[in-house]
């Protein structure tokens, strides 16, 4: 029993920090509305929702400290005395971030962060009179504050209701010189408890808070004449007000209102901001019971026109999903390896009988298959909306570190990816989007005097094309220097200036991505340390992807990443290069073609070949053929691949066709170059190595040609066998 213990309380737990992380987000969605917008009250209202939400989830964890804070920020949020939305909002974004601290804390086993900071700031909004907004007459009449009752509660209330039990909302007022509130909240409950059913309570029972004013749901078959005489203590409570709730019988006693010297009893669900609201909840009939404890804000949220929820909505564990993957993985496999016995079976009996069956079995498996690994493929796809959505508060709280003011506008956000993708280009995502405000987006007197708008505007965009997601970071700012990169590049060593003068524009910009290059020229908290970009360039080499940049003087930069769709099963290209067998992706190839070794030229000590009027550069990955003997030119293959706005053609041995792979990652011991991503093996048994187009264009770019043969020769050969030919030269020679 107790390991079942153990372990349901671990899966409540996942499952709280799943929609704890949810509730977050949306609480910075709704303080950044909140601030845009501060005469639109909805967004306080699903704040104060939002926090409620959190508090009992926590709670039922057993996570306290983070319940009673968020009870806390509840309280401050319900009084009616409610904080202007410039102190609400600063308030709401401190908690947040608390809140996340704390929820880490809690899932890494450490030592809880301060949350009196935060306690600090929710007291002050609560009784500093400057933050308050003014109240009308009629809402300072309004004795109880708005009132949220959970589900259950109000699942409780409909059964009793349905028993025929009588539910009433009674409100008890502490007198104000009662020494002991808490105490006095126990009598009357006690009270309540021996005549009837508690349904529920405000403050919620064993809450430290010092409260005066008790409000109590109850189901009683007692009358309210009745329970207003227990609820009477002398010099403890005050006064008592008791609404009938849900049974029209209770009517006249709705109307006569039993209430000790008291102002007419509130509405269960609190008056409306801005102003009280008259509702006759005792003649509301049972069926309509869930509508009469709906809070003000829940039941103007439940007018509103919304979708069915859908109720065939599973949360399944992304380590799940990836056992079903590497499980279709090793299906294709397996028809791979049925492929090739088919093709020998046919080869042997070319006239049995037999062979046409195997092959509609074949057809027919492969079809399913394909759908199959569709359908797992598609359930590991996400909308690139779950990544933009942390994006908004993060601007906002750059923008106004570095004193700028800067939109953000999102576009494309049901492009689908690869979780584990969205995942991984988190980070570089955030590098990107820190160094276009940092760097990009000028101040509000700089863009004044270009004749810009004072507020500069980020754009993130998605959107498909072909087998990749695009991603795009597009910023309205002064742009890049290209000679002020060329310049710092050559300053912190990172370039010779002669190796300068025949870079291009495209190859400058490149230069940011160079590990330890900034062109800050002062160092902030934001940027000019040197270290961000690298990691970008770094982390798309390794998921597969590139990064590249566009700029435009005074106008603004585009940082473009593309991604593959999915890191587990792609279709590749296969080809020997020293008859070792590779892949590298099929998106990848502009054009398989052909040329002799004469067309194959010197140029700068780098082999370029002209194809069709241009002037295409060429890299080598394995050994120049050797002479024929019968004096015939020899034939190369050439794959011009395509890696953003370059263009490299990759000289092969030969083409071995076609294939749907399934990726295996190769760790660090079994594959010492940057330029192996990962492997697979064919039907026939074969592990083909899949190259990382990346890396090698890296490669190519970066390596220097300080010698006749280029920088693009032998790239996949290990030093000893790139050292074997010139070995053999000075054997010759000798």
């Amino acid at each position: 029993m107790n390991q079942f213990h153990d372990e349901r309380t671990a899966e409540l737990k996942e499952l709280f920090f799943e929609t704890a992380l949810e509730l977050l987000q949306s609480l910075n969605e709704e303080t950044l509305k909140l601030e845009k917008q501060p005469g639109d009250l909805e967004p306080v209202r699903t704040i104060r929702r939002i926090v409620h939400t959190l508090k009992g989830d926590s709670a039922a964890v057993g996570y306290h400290e983070l319940s009673e804070l968020a009870h806390e920020l509840e309280d401050a949020l319900a009084l009616e005395a409610a904080a202007t939305p410039a102190a609400l909002a600063e308030v709401a974004f401190a908690a947040a971030d608390t809140f996340g601290a704390m929820l880490t804390s809690y899932r890494e086993g450490a030592k809880l962060p301060s949350s009196e900071p935060v306690r600090k700031m929710i007291r002050k909004m609560a009784r500093d009179p400057k933050t308050r907004k003014p109240r009308s007459p009629k809402t300072r009449t309004a004795s109880a504050p708005e009132v949220v009752w959970t589900e259950y509660e109000k699942l409780s209330t409909q059964a009793a209701l349905k028993q025929g039990k009588n539910v009433y909302h009674v409100v008890a007022q502490i007198d104000p010189n009662c020494a002991m509130p808490i105490a006095a909240q126990q009598l009357v409950l006690k009270a309540l408890t021996d005549n009837g059913e508690v349904l529920g309570t405000r403050p919620e029972p064993g809450s430290t808070k010092n409260a005066m004013q008790f409000q109590l749901l109850v189901a009683s078959d007692q009358t309210a004449e009745f329970l207003s005489a227990k609820c009477r203590i002398p010099t403890v409570i005050s006064q008592v007000s008791i609404q009938a709730i849900g049974n029209p019988a209770q009517q006249a006693l709705q109307k006569a209102k039993v209430v000790d010297g008291a102002p007419k009893p509130p509405e269960i669900d609190g008056p409306a901001p801005g102003g009280a609201r008259e509702a006759n909840i005792g003649a509301e009939p049972v069926e309509e019971i869930e509508t009469v404890l709906l809070s003000a804000s829940e039941r103007e949220a439940a007018a509103k026109p919304s979708p069915a929820p859908s109720e065939n909505v599973l949360r399944v564990d992304a380590e799940r999903i990836d056992t079903v993957l590497n499980l279709v993985g090793e299906l294709i496999i397996g028809k791979s390896m049925l492929q090739q016995v088919l093709n020998e079976f046919s080869a042997h009996y070319p006239k049995d009988s037999m062979r046409s069956r195997f092959a509609d079995a074949m057809a027919f498996q492969s079809r399913v298959l394909n759908d199959l690994q569709r359908s797992v493929m598609k359930v590991r796809m996400v909308p690139v909306e779950q990544l933009f959505r942390r994006f908004p508060r993060m601007v906002r709280d750059v923008a106004k570190q570095c004193g700028k003011q800067v939109d953000l506008v999102l576009n494309g956000q049901d492009t689908a990816l690869d979780k584990s993708l969205l995942d991984a280009i988190a980070e570089p995502m955030t590098h990107l989007v820190r160094n276009a405000i940092g760097h990009g987006i000028e101040s509000a007197e700089e863009r004044a005097r270009a004749g810009k708008p004072a507020r500069g505007t980020i754009r993130l965009e998605a959107y498909h094309q072909g087998n990749q997601v695009i991603v795009e970071i597009i910023d309205d700012g002064r742009g890049i220097d290209s000679q002020k990169v060329k310049t710092r590049a050559i300053e912190r060593g990172l370039l010779k200036r002669e190796e300068a003068s025949r870079l291009s524009e495209a190859d400058i910009l490149d230069l940011i991505f160079r590990p330890g290059f900034s062109t800050a020229d002062e160092i902030t908290e934001i940027s000019g340390r040197g270290v961000g970009l690298d990691i970008v360039q770094s982390v798309l080499h390794r998921l597969k992807g590139t990064v590249h940049v566009v700029s435009r003087p005074g106008q603004g930069s585009t940082f473009r990443m593309q991604l593959p769709l999915t890191l587990a099963i792609i279709k590749a290209l296969l080809f020997r290069v020293e008859q070792r067998l590779y892949a590298i992706p099929l998106n990848a190839v502009a054009e398989i073609a052909r040329a002799h070794e004469s067309d194959i030229h010197q140029v700068d000590n780098c082999e370029v070949l002209q194809l069709r009027n241009n002037v295409l550069p060429v890299a080598r990955l394995g050994r120049p053929p050797e002479e024929r003997s019968d004096g015939r030119p020899q034939k190369v293959f050439v794959l011009v691949i395509a890696m953003g706005e370059r263009k490299l053609g990759l000289l092969v041995d030969g083409i071995e066709g076609e294939e749907e792979l399934v990726i295996k990652a190769l760790d660090e011991q079994t594959a010492e170059t940057d330029l192996v991503s990962g492997a697979s093996i064919l039907g026939s048994g074969h592990v083909v190595l899949i190259l990382n187009l990346a890396a090698i264009v890296e490669r190519f770019a970066t390596s220097r040609p300080d010698i006749a043969g280029g920088p693009g020769v032998g790239l996949l050969l290990s030093r000893s066998e790139q050292a074997r030919p010139a070995q053999m030269a000075m054997g010759g020679q000798a």
